[in-house]
């Protein structure tokens, strides 16, 4: 089954969640629900609280706690760990049996968060807006968002070949994306990040235009030489991510010689006084 897991934040308060592709559901973190219902900012007091209810619920005869599933979310201290997690629908009814002024103000946040997902896989542009809404507000501007736009419709295409083409989500995108961006730009991902600052910032959101473009060109190469290979698993994909960050490089390469410019740089969007350029 294919999921994704995602933080979804309510005043302040953060709410683990995970997308099911198969049900087109969100399923939240029960616990994380619970603490916030019952304002307990300790976790194993909580998943206390929870255990209580559930044994109750079950013999009362509730359908509610047997609707929620057990999956792996990752905790504080960063390891993932089986967390019963239940959708929207389950949630309000275990929302009625927890007596908290939060009650209603969390109910009409699950519709919400719920809903928008809805909206944007029967309606992608919707998706697309709220991005754009996003960048605005960071202060990007319109050439800059065009960009980002672009460059992320070509890596989706890009992980759409890899995951038709036996490429597993997990580590192996990751090893071919570094593979792609130490051809092209002579770093590997995580020593752009540090050049610009960045700790657990989205590198492409702090990129310039011109590294923008050519993670682009890099990305459509390497989809571009699969194709014509027919490349699968991780090790073929590996040769089309070497030609393809190395079609990029050559175009960096004789950029930088006309213009005496570097293309890779430690320029970013952080703000205040980490902020090396305007947006």
């Amino acid at each position: 089954m294919d999921r994704k897991n995602k933080i979804a934040l309510f005043e302040g308060k953060k709410i683990r969640r995970i997308w099911d592709t198969k049900s087109e559901k969100w399923y939240f973190s029960v616990i994380d629900i619970i603490a916030i219902l019952t304002e307990q900012n300790n976790y194993q007091t909580a998943r206390k609280y929870w255990n209580k209810l559930s044994g109750r619920l079950k013999k009362e005869g509730s359908e509610s706690v047997t609707k929620c599933h057990r999956v792996k979310l990752e905790a504080t201290d960063g390891k993932k760990y089986l967390t019963d997690t239940a959708d929207v629908e389950t949630l309000f009814r275990l929302i009625q049996s927890i007596p908290s002024k939060k009650a209603e103000p969390i109910k009409i946040w699950l519709a919400k968060v719920g809903y928008e997902r809805i909206q944007e896989i029967s309606d992608p542009e919707k998706a697309l807006d709220r991005s754009r809404e996003y960048w605005k507000k960071m202060g990007r501007s319109e050439k800059w968002i065009q960009q980002r736009m672009m460059g992320q419709e070509i890596r989706n295409k890009l992980t759409d070949y890899w995951q038709e083409h036996r490429v597993s989500k997990e580590k192996e995108y990751a090893i071919l994306t570094n593979i792609i961006h130490q051809e092209w730009s002579d770093f590997s991902v995580e020593s752009h990040k540090q050049l610009k600052g960045l700790k657990t910032q989205n590198l492409r959101d702090h990129m310039t235009d011109a590294e923008l473009v050519f993670t682009a060109l890099a990305e459509l190469s390497t989809r571009q030489i699969a194709e014509t290979i027919q490349s699968k698993g991780l090790e073929e994909n590996k040769i089309p991510a070497k030609k393809g960050g190395r079609i990029a490089k050559n175009a960096r390469l004789e950029l930088e010689q006309k213009t005496g410019k570097k293309v890779v740089t430690g320029q970013n969007y952080l703000p205040d006084k980490n902020k090396l350029f305007p947006s």
